[in-house]
């Protein structure tokens, strides 16, 4: 798996403050998409076992009172994320006491595979659906059109 961006502290993807990961990877290539850079599952840097260590220290850094993880892109939950993501949220629920974990992806959660499956086990709040500009609206919270539905999945 591949990153385009990493930021430790975040108030702007999720509820409270946040380390957000936008991973590279998307098959949906939305019309008006505001991160195009990140689709191709190859662009970006690699994510490796150094980054996915320094995300788990900072959301158990004391110092600043984080509520959870962000997973954005890009689609964390296209197939060439699956076993990252994966890895990464699992310790995330291990190491990481009360955190809770976003995720946005284009995908529906009526028509996840049994591999995304897997990841959205772990996943507190899921936003999905393709962007779609003609239902565009800069009001709605935590999503970019209308069509897209924000999942709470467990009640944290």
């Amino acid at each position: 798996m591949n990153f385009h961006q990493y930021y430790s502290v975040d108030v702007v993807n999720g509820e409270g403050t946040r380390c957000t990961l936008f991973v590279s990877g998307c098959e949906h290539q939305c019309r008006g998409c505001y991160n195009q850079s990140t689709w191709s599952p190859s662009s970006g840097q690699p994510f490796d076992q150094t980054m996915e260590d320094r995300i788990i220290a900072d959301l158990n850094d004391t110092r600043i009172k984080r509520r959870g993880l962000s997973l954005s892109g890009g689609d964390p939950l296209h197939p060439a994320n699956l076993d990252a993501v994966l890895q990464l949220v699992q310790r995330v629920r291990a190491e990481c006491d009360g955190k809770d974990i976003w995720l946005w992806t284009g995908y529906t959660l009526d028509t996840l595979t049994e591999n995304q499956r897997k990841v959205v086990e772990y996943v507190d709040v899921l936003v999905d659906g393709k962007f779609d500009q003609s239902l565009a609206d800069p009001s709605l919270p935590w999503r970019g059109s209308s069509n897209q539905v924000v999942h709470r999945l467990t009640s944290c």
